[in-house]
């Protein structure tokens, strides 16, 4: 068994999923909220798509992405975020300057599959994703 796998494995028996919570709130606003600190890998990511494709079944909701506090988003789960899912437009929510880097890097060179802007107020998110 070569060195790289012996990592795989041993990385795939670390994993620890990141618990996230999604709502779909009124007026079919999909909210996401990650845990302070998250390191958020592919299979959170996935997990996290699913769930919102089951939320929303054929209907397409704009979603906010409260990713405050989060910690790192690795290079698989940028790529799943750039999938087509059914969420129609995405505001991401952040305050940090790393929030801001992590979603700047997601818009520019990821190519999100729907509308999407890196918003520091909530308020402003939401009116975004409710008046576009």
């Amino acid at each position: 068994m070569s060195r790289s796998t012996v990592e795989q494995a041993a990385a795939s028996q670390d994993y620890q999923p990141v618990d996230f919570e999604l709502e779909l709130e009124e007026p079919g606003i999909l909210r996401l909220t990650w845990p302070r600190g998250a390191s958020i890998k592919e299979r959170d990511a996935q997990r996290a798509m699913d769930r919102v494709n089951e939320i929303c079944g054929k209907d397409r909701h704009p979603m906010i992405v409260d990713m405050a506090t989060t910690n790192d988003v690795t290079r698989g789960a940028r790529s799943v975020f750039a999938k087509p899912c059914q969420a129609s437009r995405i505001a991401l929510w952040g305050s940090s300057p790393v929030d801001r880097v992590i979603a700047n890097f997601f818009i520019g060179i990821m190519k999100p599959p729907c509308p999407t802007k890196f918003f520091t107020d909530e308020t402003e998110a939401l009116n975004w994703l409710i008046n576009a």
